[in-house]
């Protein structure tokens, strides 16, 4: 019950001779070397958390790198060049996508003119001429989506069978995003000519 420490530090020895060759420090023997204050301690945590540059400089290189890949993706979007496009616009499928597009003639993106000249009649207070717009309004609408089906169903098939191993998801949604914008506003610039095959 009451056995001196020195005894029991010469059995845990004895143990770990006799035992297994591996061996495990004992929680009460010395760690060899001195335990720091804790203002030392303290400091040595600070130095390893702070960054080395100065907070500004860091902030500054970081926008300097964002003005540069800003640059390049707007050429990019100029160019049709495949390597600093956006995430939204890269990969062959997507690129297809454009160039079939681009290619054609289609109704969807005439809708903001028209809409400005069926709002325009409609603000007339003529009755004619009000019926005459909305009229109008309804014959746009259903063109659009007639346009906007078949290009739909054609896209489809085409991108079926030019990429059939490839991930095609939000794709021909993305091409009938681009019919709702007009030519020349599209970006990426089209690279292709009206009745190209792309």
């Amino acid at each position: 019950m009451f056995r001196s420490r020195a005894n029991e530090e010469k059995a845990t020895t004895s143990k770990v001779t006799s035992g297994p060759s591996q061996q495990t420090r004992d929680p009460q023997a010395p760690k060899g070397r001195p335990t720091p204050k804790r203002s030392e301690a303290q400091s040595q945590r600070r130095r390893a958390v702070t960054p080395t540059t100065d907070r500004k400089e860091a902030a500054k290189r970081q926008r300097e790198v964002r003005r540069v890949d800003m640059a390049k993706q707007r050429e990019a979007l100029a160019s049709g060049d495949e390597r600093y496009l956006p995430a939204r616009d890269k990969g062959k499928a997507r690129r297809f996508a454009r160039d079939f597009v681009d290619s054609r003639w289609c109704l969807a993106e005439f809708f903001l003119p028209l809409a400005v000249i069926i709002l325009v009649l409609s603000i007339v207070r003529i009755p004619g001429v009000q019926s005459i717009a909305l009229l109008l309004w309804l014959i746009v609408i259903v063109l659009i989506v007639i346009d906007s089906a078949g290009i739909w169903f054609r896209l489809k098939k085409q991108l079926n069978e030019r990429f059939p191993n490839e991930p095609k998801r939000g794709v021909v949604a993305y091409g009938l995003m681009r019919t709702l914008q007009m030519r020349r506003m599209r970006l990426p610039k089209p690279q292709v000519k009206r009745g190209e095959r792309p």
